[in-house]
Order: C-alpha cells, then structure tokens, then sequence
C-alpha cells in the first residue's frame, strides 16, 4: 500500500495625474531572461492552479529526472503486451521485450516508470542514463524514485508570477525635482498557488504571495531619490497623498543615453510551503520590468522689476 502525504500550501500574507497623462511610455523590456517553467514529459503528476500562466523565475529542479510508480506486474504485462503487438514487432524481438515483465508476474510490488523535465537542458540526457523500468517491493521507494520534497520542488519549478506592469504619474514626462509616483497596474491576484499530483500517492501545493515592489531609479543616488514604502503594489497617485513610494529625479535625462533613465520596478513574491515531514524554504520570487523616464527641467526666467 503506498501512503498517501499532502502537502498544503503556507500563505504567508500577505483619479487626478499631475502630469497630464496621455499614453505615456510602454513597458520597454523585461527580465533579461525568457525563462521556461517546469516541462513534465512522460509524467503522472499533475498540475494545477492560478500559478501557471505566468512569469517563471528560472527556478530549476535539483535532478531534472526521477521514477514515478505505475502499474502493479500484471497490468503493466497487459500494457506492453498491447505496446508489443505482433504488427509491430518482430516475435522474437517481441518475446524478448516481454522477458522482464513475464518474470514479476505473481510478484508483490509495482513497476516505476522514468520521467523528466523537458525544460532543463540535462533533462533528457537524465532519463537516457537511466533504465525505463524498475520493479520495487511494496512500500519501498527505489533509487531515483520521486520524493516529497522533489514534488514540492516540482511546484515550486511550475510557480510563475504576472509581469509588472509600470503605471507612472507623471507618466509621459516628469521634471527635476517632481516626486515620480510608481504603482502597478492591474496587478490582479496577489496571491498565486501550484499543486503537483501524483494521483493516489501524494500532493504538494506551493503559494507565492506579492509582498513588495522594489524600485531601481537606473540612476546614482546623487541624481535621484527613491523612496520604497510602497505595499505589494506601489502607491497610485491622489491629489494631497503622501509621496511614499516612487522616485525624485534631482537632474535632466538631457545627458543620458536616449535622453532618459531607465526606470526598473521588481515585484516581490514570498513562497511558502508547509509539510507535515519536513519543512521546507524557497527564496522570493523577483520579476522585474522596466520603463523609459525622461526628466525635463523648468526653466525659470527672473525679471527686473520697473520704477
């Protein structure tokens, strides 16, 4: 009999335009990187979840291949029975295939069965090392065989968060010595979760939570102020509010490449899991994107005044 672990998921909890707005700057890049999340390829486990979908952080399993158990001696002879059918095989070659499984009929235990991560770059090259099947004694994990903790990291490999989506005030042009304010827009769900499955052995659920948003001026301290009391989304822009979560640029953009600073504002994903074995503990996720900010500068004309 093979015990059933669940694993739940831990959640860690978590209008005017000074401007003059228009259309403003478009998110220019993103990330450096375009990550792919986790990939199963020959796999039982399922997924599912508001956590897929999104931006992955690159999150990479510790071993891109594993066994997985599958069907017990008799009908996994069954199976390759039907794999093995006459017109597709040539009778020795097929009486030969059939050896192995022939052997464990009538024997307690189940055959496990190989799977990997697609995505990894070594993850095919990890199955090919590694024999197709593997019949093991009941209640017995083999050498190899998936684990609680490599499920767990299944989620947290599947785990994907939205791209920000920088919202600005001023948004086409702010000016030397204007509080910038930053927010995300249409940030959605701030909570997202992933549960792997292996139907009837075991389930791990992964949740992330937005906690903050981080904020890169793209220039020195002596040309900008940041201030990053911002909540998990940023702080939208009201009329008489408290300056608490943007940038003040304190130059032109004038000299600059492209004539503007490139403003990068990270979102912050605390992940969580809880387990009733062993606990478990997975850094933030960060996905970052950037936008184009020019400053201008006002220039000011002093007259003398007339007797």
């Amino acid at each position: 009999m093979i015990m059933k672990v669940v694993v739940a998921g831990l959640m860690l909890l978590a209008s005017a335009d000074p401007g003059g707005g228009g259309g403003g700057v478009e998110v220019r890049t993103s990330q450096g990187k375009n990550y792919r999340a986790v990939e199963l390829k020959n796999s039982r486990i399922v997924l599912s979840g508001n956590g897929r979908g999104g931006k992955s952080d690159g999150y990479r399993l510790k071993r891109p291949c594993w066994y997985e158990p599958a069907q017990n001696a008799e009908e996994m002879m069954d199976f390759q029975r039907w794999v093995t059918r006459v017109d597709r095989y040539e009778p020795k070659t097929r009486s030969e295939t059939l050896k192995k499984f022939q052997e464990k009929l009538g024997e307690k235990g189940r055959w496990w069965t190989i799977a990997h991560d697609s995505s990894d770059p070594n993850g095919l090259s990890c199955q090919l090392a590694m024999d197709s099947y593997v019949f093991v004694p009941p209640n017995t994990t083999p050498p190899g065989g998936i684990t609680l903790q490599e499920l767990v990291d299944i989620a947290r490999a599947a785990l994907t968060v939205p791209e920000p989506k920088i919202k600005l005030s001023p948004d086409a042009r702010s000016y030397v010595n204007l509080p910038t304010w930053v927010w995300l827009d249409g940030a959605g769900e701030t909570t997202r979760s992933v549960t792997a499955t292996l139907p009837g052995v075991m389930s791990a659920t992964v949740t992330a939570v937005l906690k903050n948003i981080k904020i890169d001026s793209g220039t020195d301290k002596d040309r900008a102020e940041v201030k990053e009391e911002c909540g998990p989304t940023g702080r939208p822009y009201a009329k008489g509010g408290e300056f608490t979560c943007g940038v003040t640029y304190l130059r032109a953009s004038a000299d600059q490449p492209r004539d503007v600073y490139t403003l990068t504002v990270t979102s912050v994903w605390e992940v969580g899991v809880q387990a009733d074995v062993v606990p478990f503990a997975y850094d933030p996720i960060q996905v970052g994107a950037t936008r184009d900010v020019e400053v201008g500068e006002v220039q000011s004309t002093v007259r003398k005044g007339t007797p």
